[in-house]
């Protein structure tokens, strides 16, 4: 991908997004960082100088166009990544139609939204979009329904969106990562009742690798699906 790309980035603010805004900002590319409000706004761009922010909320993806037509979107868009996502565990004889909502809306919604509002700008660049997945949107177990639910329907979504731009040249990525040491995993040990040892699971930077691989390749090229497991 060319120099000064402009990437529009969710889930920047920690763990993986945060390691591969890093990459990208590091190398002099165009940033436009989505958050949830004005004051997460005001730490992204100190963190990131010369970044622009976009503010939205994902739990309430109807509201995204509204929120966006208030703002200045960017007018070039060579990638947009879906790197935020939320989780909350426990079985399907207790989970409630508000924690199914919002797993849904912020993994799978709001994420098939910014694609549409975003397309216009990706189909013009030739684009890419990637969606930060999960294993379990490749297989369901104990506790994890409303969440695999979420990122099944994430594969789903990105698997339909390839079929149909494949045309317009717009690429798209689908990233697997196993256990990652972030505030999510933490937030899982923590549902789970386990002792959380960040050093056992794949570390955010190396995930963003795999994320900046898949940007990277020469346009002969395009990865659909990139399973990424730790190594320890």
């Amino acid at each position: 991908m060319a120099v000064m790309a402009t990437h529009v980035i969710t889930g920047a603010g920690s763990g993986i997004g945060a390691a591969v805004a890093r990459r990208l900002h590091a190398r002099g590319d165009d940033l436009v960082l989505h958050a949830r409000d004005a004051g997460r706004a005001k730490e992204l761009a100190a963190e990131f100088p010369g970044a622009r922010t976009l503010v939205g909320d994902l739990a309430d993806p109807d509201r995204l166009s509204w929120a966006f037509s208030h703002q200045s979107l960017p007018g070039r868009v060579d990638s947009l990544l879906h790197v935020a996502g939320v989780v909350d565990l426990g079985p399907v004889g207790e989970l409630t139609p508000k924690s199914w909502r919002h797993q849904l809306n912020v993994n799978l919604v709001a994420p098939a939204e910014l694609t549409r509002l975003f397309l216009p700008q990706l189909r013009a660049s030739r684009g890419h979009v990637v969606f930060v997945n999960s294993g379990a949107g490749l297989s369901a177990h104990a506790d994890w329904s409303a969440y695999a639910a979420s990122k099944h329907g994430l594969k789903a979504l990105a698997d339909s969106l390839r079929a149909e731009e494949h045309a317009s040249g717009v690429r798209v990525t689908s990233v697997y990562p196993g256990r990652t040491a972030s505030p999510m995993q933490a937030k899982v040990h923590q549902q789970e009742g386990k002792d959380y040892d960040p050093e056992k699971w794949i570390g955010p930077e190396s995930v963003a690798t795999t994320i900046l691989m898949s940007l990277d390749l020469p346009r002969d090229a395009e990865v659909n699906d990139l399973t990424v497991r730790p190594g320890n």
